[in-house]
């Protein structure tokens, strides 16, 4: 199974994300299928830069994302 998910690259305190499309059994920092985006929470609102493009056609082909992704996707409003 695909899952899109976070994966943390910010340094200690300082948490940044990038949404990557990864195969749902390998570890969060192994090689992923695509990078998808961005999360910095730490902005006043958080910043997030997503290729809706891209991010649509994983899901579309099957695709799952995390709760977190789920909610980022929705307020981007590339699903419902």
């Amino acid at each position: 199974m695909v899952k899109i998910r976070l994966r943390r690259i910010g340094k200690k305190k300082a948490p940044f994300y990038r949404i990557v499309v990864a195969d749902a059994r390998t570890s969060m920092q192994s090689n992923t299928l695509a990078e998808i985006g961005t999360y910095d929470p730490l902005k006043e609102p958080a910043e997030v830069k997503i290729n809706e493009e891209e991010a649509r056609k994983w899901i579309a082909n099957g695709a799952q994302p995390t709760e977190t992704v789920a909610r980022l996707f929705k307020n981007a409003g590339i699903t419902k």
